[in-house]
């Protein structure tokens, strides 16, 4: 087993849990919120969309300075739109990881604030906590708002009360 396979067959099964929380997404409620300082379900739902895209960032460069970001947070206006940017991102982010060599998956990557280090860990380790934990993080909350919506869980590591299995 190369040092990608783990993280690539981690990826596939929770890629596949989240979209299956994305598809219950109600259109209707895209801008409700459950508190005035959380972020809207379309909000959070697309920003859990767009994670797996941050892939190529952490393989292609050597840090990411939160200082110089032009980044403007995007809510998708549709379901559909979620969906499409997840579909698209998952397939790309296992590409880019199976690209690399061992030794690029161990080299370090950083980020910074005004040249001040933040976090700094080999690009495997980035993955796992920027990409898979905070995925998973996210998709915690998602389904707090979805139930809260009285939208039906699926099932995630387990029967859930709407999903016996």
């Amino acid at each position: 087993m190369n040092l990608a396979d783990g993280i690539l067959t981690e990826l596939s099964a929770e890629a596949a849990t989240t979209r299956r929380l994305l598809e219950r997404v109600p259109a209707q409620h895209l801008t409700w919120k459950p508190h005035d300082k959380s972020m809207s379900l379309g909000r959070l739902a697309t920003h859990i969309a767009e994670i797996p895209g941050w892939v190529s960032t952490i393989l292609d460069t050597d840090g990411f300075d939160v200082g110089a970001s032009k980044y403007t947070p995007h809510t998708a206006g549709s379901v559909a739109e979620l969906l499409t940017t997840f579909d698209k991102n998952v397939p790309m982010a296992e590409a880019a990881i199976r690209r690399q060599t061992p030794d690029k998956l161990s080299a370090m990557w950083r980020i910074t604030r005004q040249g001040q280090v933040m976090l700094e860990l080999p690009r495997m380790g980035v993955i796992r906590t920027l990409l898979l934990n905070h995925l998973i993080h996210h998709r915690g909350q998602l389904s707090v708002y979805l139930r809260l919506k009285d939208v039906p869980l699926p099932a995630i590591y387990g029967p859930t009360a709407d999903t016996p299995m």
